[in-house]
């Protein structure tokens, strides 16, 4: 199975984890948004660094080809999952510890 189509199954996974499983809709807050962009720009910087020297490579017949900073697209994809999974973990359980009312972000 190539990298690609692991990072689909983890988009795939964490979107409907966050909307069906817990319910917590990061993907449709700002919030979200703006925390996952300051994210996005030291997780380019880092496998920027990490793919550019190369201390880290991958396949090419495993990976679409195209990269941002030197890092494949699938990076993306796949610390796009990471996070929108660890962040929806974290609003539940949080809602859990609050007797479930959430705090909606804006």
């Amino acid at each position: 199975m190539s990298y690609t189509v692991l990072v689909v199954l983890a988009l795939a996974g964490a979107v409907t984890v966050d909307l069906a499983v817990l319910r917590t809709a990061l993907v449709r807050r700002r919030a979200f948004w703006f925390s996952y962009g300051i994210c996005l720009v030291f997780q380019l910087l880092v496998n920027g660094v990490l793919t550019g020297i190369p201390v880290v490579r991958y396949s090419a017949a495993d990976i679409l080809g195209l990269r941002i900073a030197y890092a494949p697209v699938e990076d993306i994809g796949f610390g796009f999952a990471l996070i929108l999974l660890t962040l929806a973990c974290w609003v539940a359980l949080g809602r859990r510890r609050n007797g479930g009312s959430p705090r909606r972000g804006r």
